[in-house]
């Protein structure tokens, strides 16, 4: 039966490329320093503006707080960090209105963290046209998922956008943030997923096929990497299979929202 299925997808989709474990890595690292200075603005064509909508979700999930120390994995360019950081100094700034009480000490560090340098510099530099970060709330971290060098039980928060299918072991991803997480930290993913409606899948196969490595190929000059990008979503484990895959990692209160009929969905766990 397996086999019968990798027949029909590579009869179906004759791009799709067998990439070996030991090479996956180094495949990644290049597609992302090719798209790095492109990549904000492909999201945008890509999702029509969206991801900005999925990410706002993510953070109103993840409920930041002043104090909080917070990991983003994957986060090179900023944008959930930035969201992070907005959202806790929003708060900040209404606590010290309601307390009149300019003494209030916090001590925010957002860690963002991404196994790829070209993506950490275009965050930084996007931080520093923000006036983000400037206090040290915004630390950058140039590592991989799979082997952090945080310490065990010392962050609040941990959230991953369209990054996990990219590494080479989930579950060693899986893993590390809950390890990394305090009892009562949150694991937040978002990540592009499974179209189940059938009239609306066979659309969205087109559109990731046909559209996505042209625009990519149009805008960024490099079909290769986005079609890439198109391939590893559809190998990624489905909605409920992830969501399994979470809970052997340790993680309780396990659940998933689809967004988009499943285009993307956003998985969370707590470690209790």
């Amino acid at each position: 039966m397996l086999l019968r299925i990798i027949l029909l997808l590579r009869l179906l989709f004759p791009g799709f490329k067998e990439v070996r474990e030991e090479e996956k890595s180094q495949m990644v690292g290049n597609v992302f320093s090719s798209v790095a200075s492109n990549y904000d603005l492909m999201n945008d064509l890509m999702s029509g503006g969206l991801h900005r909508l999925w990410k706002e979700r993510l953070v109103s999930k993840l409920n930041p707080f002043p104090g909080m120390k917070h990991l983003d994995v994957a986060g090179g360019t900023g944008d959930v960090a930035f969201r992070i950081l907005e959202s806790i100094n929003s708060v900040s700034y209404r606590a010290r209105k309601d307390m009149l009480d300019d003494t209030l000490q916090e001590d925010t560090q957002i860690y963002v963290c991404d196994i790829n340098p070209n993506m950490l510099n275009v965050g930084k530099k996007r931080a520093q046209e923000r006036g983000l970060g400037e206090d040290g709330s915004l630390v950058w971290v140039q590592g991989d998922a799979e082997a952090l060098t945080f310490e065990d039980d010392s962050v609040d928060g941990y959230t991953i956008a369209f990054g996990i299918r990219n590494v080479t072991h989930i579950e060693k991803v899986l893993a590390e943030a809950y390890r990394i997480l305090k009892k009562g930290g949150r694991f937040l993913c978002l990540e592009l997923s499974h179209v189940e409606v059938p009239v609306f899948k066979q659309l969205y196969d087109y559109y990731s096929f046909s559209v996505i490595p042209a625009v990519g190929e149009l805008v960024a000059g490099d079909r290769e990497s986005y079609q890439y990008l198109v391939e590893s979503i559809r190998r990624f484990p489905s909605q409920e299979m992830f969501a399994s895959m979470i809970a052997d990692a340790g993680f309780q209160k396990v659940e998933y929202e689809n967004l988009v009929g499943g285009v993307v969905a956003i998985h969370s766990g707590l470690k209790i």
